[in-house]
């Protein structure tokens, strides 16, 4: 079976497809030729972070049986045409779990020593008004004792609540479908197990000092003018998960009154053009939604997903990869 990998795969992925009998096409192919290369190359199945995959390949590539998707990045139109097609997709949904949960804390981080807005500024006026900048930067959050707010507590949101626990923060969060977690923390060859029960959105919003959402698509907006208004004053919130999680207009009104004094967003309502109002705003920390997209999540997704591919199509079977 040909493979084609259209955006890189670690060195020990391909090894295992290789030793397992597949052949591995690490080809860059502009977007205006994928259909000829893949039916010229008799490729079979597709393994991509950021080549987007139009329709038209689908249908012409009957011999095309899997795509495999390194991220959550949206790489094709239809997956119900894809699948009617008998296209299978292999994704590795928590590989990047840990990736996730740390670039919370670096928002968490840059929103509450408002390094976001230093790291614009001194270049621009450090050496003449240093002494001005460093006043202005002053007061910063210490996150020591401070309460976090998971919306979601889902396995990015208790991966997020162990990093809170090592700084000594307090962790409150809710999720109706999770009652509770018993979160396993290795520290220093120590092995500690702390059990959190979820709560309502209302007490989380009401008692955070900062609030970080963890959540699948949503069919509308979690947070709105209305828990907003629940919120403490001067809390901060983090949104990694779905952009439309949040009302975007509702946040930045409530950041330009001051209710709200910072937030983190690597996820937008509308990518990949995200409101000029977001990205101008210097009270928003921002990223390009690079959530998962370490150099240790990357890679261990491409070997999830070739371990998969083997099971799948080399005739193994009973192989929990995603555990």
């Amino acid at each position: 079976m040909n493979i084609l990998v259209t955006d890189g795969l670690s060195q020990a992925a391909v090894s295992q497809l290789t030793e397992a009998g597949f052949n591995v096409l690490s080809v860059k192919v502009a977007q205006s030729q994928l259909k000829e290369y893949i039916n010229a190359k008799n490729i079979e199945g597709i393994i991509s972070r950021n080549t987007f995959i139009e329709d038209e390949v689908i249908t012409n590539a009957p011999q095309l049986k899997f795509i495999g998707i390194i991220g959550d990045q949206k790489v094709i139109n239809s997956v119900s045409n894809a699948e009617k097609n008998g296209i299978q997709f292999i994704t590795a949904p928590l590989a990047a779990t840990r990736s996730v949960a740390e670039l919370v804390f670096a928002h968490i981080l840059g929103g509450s020593r408002f390094l976001h807005h230093s790291n614009r500024n001194m270049p621009l006026e450090g050496d003449m008004n240093f002494k001005d900048l460093r006043n202005f930067y002053s007061g910063g959050i210490e996150l020591h004792g401070k309460t976090l707010g998971i919306i979601g507590f889902g396995k990015i949101g208790q991966e997020v609540a162990k990093i809170a626990l090592g700084f000594g923060m307090k962790v409150i969060a809710t999720d109706p479908k999770v009652a509770g977690a018993n979160l396993q923390m290795s520290i220093q060859d120590q092995n500690v197990e702390i059990g959190l029960k979820t709560i309502s959105l209302e007490e989380v919003l009401e008692n955070s000092d900062i609030i970080c959402l963890s959540v699948t698509q949503q069919k509308k907006p979690i947070i709105n003018t209305k828990e907003i208004a629940l919120m403490k004053p001067n809390a901060g919130i983090v949104n990694i998960s779905n952009g439309n999680a949040i009302d975007e207009e509702a946040l930045i009104e409530a950041l330009e009154d001051a209710k709200i004094k910072f937030a983190g967003l690597d996820t937008y309502d509308n990518e990949p053009t995200p409101a000029i109002k977001l990205l101008m705003n210097e009270r928003i920390s921002l990223t390009p939604h690079i959530g998962g997209l370490t150099g240790a999540a990357t890679d261990r997704s491409g070997e999830v997903i070739a371990k998969e591919i083997i099971a799948r199509f080399h005739g193994k079977s009973g192989m929990d990869f995603f555990k």
